[in-house]
Formats: C-alpha cells, structure tokens, sequence
C-alpha cells in the first residue's frame, strides 16, 4: 500500500476519463480527498456518488473556467497537495491534413490546460507540499505516422513540467509527467474497433498488448504518494516499451 497523509487534498481535471475513474478509486482506497474536475456528465455524477468527493463543472477548457473550479474546490477541500492533469485528445492526421480548427484544439485542450492548470494549482497549493502530474504520450518521443498535432502539443506539456520542476523544486514541490502509449479508453476506442486494427496496434507496443487506464492511473498513484517524494522532472513512460525498445520481428 502507497503512503498517504489523512491531510492529503488531490484535484484530477478530466475526472469523468476512463483514467480519471481508475485513478480516483484507487485514491479514495487509500483515504485522499479528493476534487472532481470535469464537464457534466452522468460519468462524472456517478463517479461523485461512488466515492462521494467533491466535485466542480467546467463548461469549457478555458483559463478561467479551470481557475474557477481549482479554487472552488480549494475553498472546500483546502490548500491543494496534489493535482493531476488528464485532459487529452486523439487527432491522427498528417499535417497537410489537419484544420487549423483542429490545430488549435489539439493545442487548447493538451497544452494550454496543462499552462491554465499548473497556474491555477500553484495559486491554490499547500506552501509546504505539492506534487503535480501531467499526461504526455509517446508520440512526443518517438516519431509515429500521422501524430504532428498531438506529438507537438505533447512535447510541449513535458517541456512545460521540465521547467516547471526546476522553477518550483527550491519550495518543494514536485512535477512530473507520465507518457502513455496506446490505452484502451473511450478515447480510442476508434483506433481498435476491428480485429486487424487492435492486432497491429499491440504488434507496435514490445510487451505486446495495449495500456490499461489501470495501467496509467497506477504511475499517477505512485507519483503522487510519499514513495516518490525525491522524484521530479521526470517523464516516465507507460507505454508498454513503444518509446524506448525495439524488439525482433519475426519474419
């Protein structure tokens, strides 16, 4: 069991996700309050009646809406100890493809949240602790075909949490990332709804099957408890190898 003070106070943004979900289980398990953050949803309402946290609706992915709902739920729950980021989307296009529409969405909601939400954390922290995390990809590492948007939005986040690990490391605070590889979310359940897909897409990853959101929430979990108090600045891969290995193939 991961180390947890009763005083710990955590805010997921993008709750209602099918990570946000796992994640918050495991840390009402272990006796975290906890805050909400999501656009309204029966996910979001049904998840708020299983663990009976706190919650607040963002109507859009603005900086003022986000601040808005950080420091609602400062003012219920407290000073913040923890916060984690899981906003994300999914555009698979080359670019000479991709809207500026897209773009700029791409951006907004993985990149600009992840600005927003650490401004707004930071405002409303615990002066003696703090430990962030934020949500990156492989794509940022590694180059895959047809991730322009999503890789430079998400090479952007682990700069940002490099940075901001170094700026705020004198007061204690921790900022670290994790990079999933493909997972088995609602979110691409598009990618992997034929037999053929779902088999080349586990074919990329060496261990040879997709992520978990159980698989993520995990990394988040550790990263958050007092196990990984001397870790930050950190991108830590969960992505089954794709990042970093490259297997045999059998031929």
């Amino acid at each position: 069991m991961l180390s947890f003070s009763p005083s710990e106070r955590v805010l997921i943004l993008g709750a209602s996700s099918d990570t946000g979900s796992a994640l918050a289980h495991k840390l009402h398990s272990a006796g975290v309050q906890v805050g909400l953050i999501a656009r309204p949803s029966d996910r979001l309402e049904r998840l708020r009646s299983d663990t009976g946290f706190a919650a607040a609706h963002i109507d859009s992915i603005t900086h003022e809406e986000i601040n808005r709902a950080v420091s609602s739920l400062a003012d219920q729950l407290g000073p913040i100890t923890g916060a984690v980021n899981l906003l994300g989307t999914l555009l698979l296009k080359p670019a000479h493809l991709t809207s500026d529409t897209e773009w700029r969405e791409t951006i907004s909601v993985n990149l600009d949240s992840s600005f927003w939400f650490l401004k707004s954390v930071i405002a409303n922290s615990d002066r003696a602790q703090l430990s962030l995390v934020f949500v990156s990809s492989s794509a940022a590492t590694t180059g895959i075909p047809n991730h322009e948007a999503i890789a430079a939005a998400k090479a952007g986040v682990e700069g940002l949490a490099r940075s901001a690990a170094a700026t705020y490391a004198s007061k204690g605070y921790r900022i670290n990332v994790v990079a999933p590889g493909l997972v088995k979310t609602q979110l691409s359940a598009g990618l992997i709804s034929s037999e053929m897909s779902r088999r080349a897409s586990e074919a990329m990853h060496p261990l040879k099957r997709l992520g978990t959101p159980e698989d993520v929430a995990g990394a988040i979990h550790w990263l958050l408890s007092a196990e990984a108090d001397w870790v930050t600045g950190q991108v830590i891969g969960v992505d089954g190898g794709l990042a970093t290995l490259r297997t045999r193939v059998k031929v």
